[in-house]
């Protein structure tokens, strides 16, 4: 029996630069109780897929219907029923669904306290739930003291809790180190299974597939493969003979913007016509400058220590930490969620201080300048890219990037060409225009990092810049940044869990 059936859906935006569609022509079948996993690359549509399936947005065309109730015809009433008791979702964003106020075991339990559930249940399951992610010794913390990866794992707990007929997780372990992201995949699936919950997974993580009874992949907003456990990829051909190659590989085969294609003995080869694509975004490359001063310490610490809380609360995150970051080098930082990476990237950007230790950034010692000195120093001399693009979303992409090279007073002229070269180089040029409310979680990230790039500062601080990133695009910031420092002399440190990112680091710190 299936549970989801999503026939020639179409999701389409409206915005003053015109119609974006989302989703065109989607079909899906998904059978009761089967572990789906949908894949694809940023801007694909698989987390419009979800919440058009979660009941959050309304198709534009076409049906979507969930153990037959037909969510386009829904009344809000019924629909907000469907939400609540139908489905538990787990936001690509979770930290936005996580009251700062209440601790990790009243967050589990909210889904449950809402639908009438007694506190002594509520809790009980909440204890079950955060043994099994190995978070049961944070029963009683709060967002604020729990690290990216440790938030995420609860807001997986928090969907589950209520023992959903369908779940639905956009990007689960988006934060996650290799280990615990393991574990939540192992979690997702033994619940579900064990409850007979329908699931709709969707990831750039192709390790999620372990846990699948199938896997599809989306491009352009519509299925491109598929895949049973297994077997091998199958590629949907379309009416017409229209195939979607993966962008991983044609980024591995060096194909840009042209293809041959020829009928070899074993079927049809695809090739590169003309020059092979160099590995990173085919839309731009980062303008060389020289690497004047390479190998010369731009950022460094020594003796760094950092702890949170005070007396049986304290916990110190890092200890008697010395590390130097060095032009013309990547660095890969890397460690288990919760390991101090992100307390590290904002030690070295001033944006907190150390318990103990220095910090010096172009032999400039943090802790001898004021808020004014270490602001100027940051415009000069700093680039961050948080875990959290923070980015406007009624401005456009290249609104995004002008706004913050206006304070590093660089004139309107300058501004917009740095802006646009820069989303050129992570393969946003022809989204330059669009405003950032429309674009996808991928995009907005490759937005964040096109502001970092425009600055063109020599010390560049990104936190998990691929989180968001399909494996292709993840592979090509790794290639990215390799080049940046190498093209500009600059360091570049990027707190990652991400394998591709490492192996294009000269450098690696684990913490």
């Amino acid at each position: 029996m299936s549970a989801v059936e999503a026939r020639d859906l179409f999701r389409v935006y409206s915005t003053p630069e015109g119609h974006a569609a989302a989703l065109q022509g989607l079909t899906l079948s998904v059978q009761e109780k089967e572990m789906l996993v949908v894949l694809g690359p940023s801007g694909s549509g698989k987390s419009t897929l979800l919440r058009v399936l979660g009941g959050l947005e309304r198709p534009s065309a076409g049906t979507a219907k969930v153990f037959d109730a037909d969510l386009g015809r829904l009344s809000s009433r019924r629909l907000a029923d469907y939400r609540s008791r139908t489905t538990g979702y787990v936001e690509q964003h979770y930290s936005r669904s996580l009251d700062p106020d209440l601790t990790a075991r009243e967050l589990v339990g909210v889904q449950l306290g809402l639908s009438g559930a007694p506190r002594l249940e509520r809790d009980r399951r909440a204890e079950e739930l955060l043994e099994r992610v190995g978070l049961a010794d944070k029963r009683a913390a709060r967002p604020a003291e729990l690290s990216g990866g440790e938030q995420q794992r609860i807001a997986v707990c928090a969907a589950l809790a209520h023992r959903p007929k369908l779940l639905l997780a956009d990007e689960p372990t988006g934060e996650l180190d290799a280990a615990s992201a393991a574990l939540v995949y192992e979690l997702i699936g033994e619940l579900a299974r064990e409850h007979g919950c329908t699931t709709v997974l969707v990831s750039h993580d192709v390790e999620s597939t372990a846990i699948a009874d199938r896997t599809v992949h989306v491009r352009d907003g519509r299925v491109s493969e598929e895949a049973e456990r297994g077997d091998g990829e199958t590629l949907v051909v379309a009416r017409g003979g229209w195939v979607r190659l993966p962008e991983e590989l044609l980024l591995r085969a060096r194909i840009g913007s042209r293809a041959r294609a020829e009928l070899g003995d074993q079927g049809i080869v695809v090739s590169a016509a003309g020059a092979q694509a160099q590995l990173g975004f085919r839309d731009g490359e980062v303008p060389a400058t020289g690497a004047d001063g390479n190998g010369a310490v731009l950022a460094q610490a020594r003796g760094v220590g950092k702890t949170y809380g005070e007396g049986t609360r304290e916990a110190a995150v890092l200890r008697e930490l010395d590390a130097e970051f060095r032009a013309g080098r990547l660095t890969a930082l890397t460690g288990p969620s919760g390991s101090g990476k992100t307390t590290l990237l904002h030690i070295l950007a001033g944006l907190r201080d150390p318990s103990s230790g220095s910090v010096r950034i172009q032999g400039r010692p943090l802790a001898e300048l004021g808020r004014e000195d270490r602001a100027a120093l940051r415009r000069a001399a700093i680039a961050f890219i948080p875990q959290d693009p923070s980015l406007t979303p009624f401005l456009s992409a290249r609104e995004n990037v002008e706004v913050a090279l206006a304070l590093r007073d660089l004139s309107a002229e300058e501004a917009r060409g740095r802006a646009l070269d820069a989303l050129a180089a992570v393969g946003l040029a022809e989204r330059a225009e669009q405003r950032v409310g429309r674009l996808s979680a991928g995009e907005r990230q490759r937005v964040a990092i096109a502001r970092a790039l425009a600055a063109e500062a020599k010390v560049l601080l990104a936190d998990e810049p691929t989180a968001s990133l399909d494996e292709a695009n993840a592979l090509a910031v790794g290639a990215l940044f390799g080049r940046y420092a190498r093209e500009r002399g600059a360091a570049v440190v990027c707190a990652t869990h991400d394998s591709l990112v490492v192996a294009e680091a000269d450098d690696v710190l684990a913490l």
